[in-house]
């Protein structure tokens, strides 16, 4: 099985976060919890399903990552790695302020 992160969005803020190793969730794939059995990757989701039922975050799903050249979690599909890195384009307001 490919490596895999635990994705959601919290709760009070909508922001993306990751579920990490001490069992918090964080803003930046990097800090995530990476798992490659499959057994480990379930108790990912069982952490996820838990949290969802403390109303921490919604939609709790297990991503593919890699890992890079320095060994930092790079998501495997595009979509995810928007999500981990914001948006694909220039915002306007990045433009007048340029």
């Amino acid at each position: 099985m490919a490596l895999q992160v635990l994705t959601a969005n919290r709760l009070r803020d909508g922001a993306v976060v990751y579920l990490s190793p001490d069992g918090s969730w964080v803003e930046r794939v990097a800090a995530a919890r990476a798992e490659s059995a499959p057994e480990a990757v379930a108790r990912l989701e069982a952490a996820g399903r838990a949290a969802v039922v403390a109303r921490e975050v919604v939609e709790p799903y297990p991503i593919a990552v890699e890992q890079g050249e320095d060994g930092r979690l790079i998501p495997v599909r595009y979509r995810e790695r928007i999500r981990a890195e914001g948006p694909s384009i220039r915002l306007q307001c990045d433009e007048e302020a340029a």
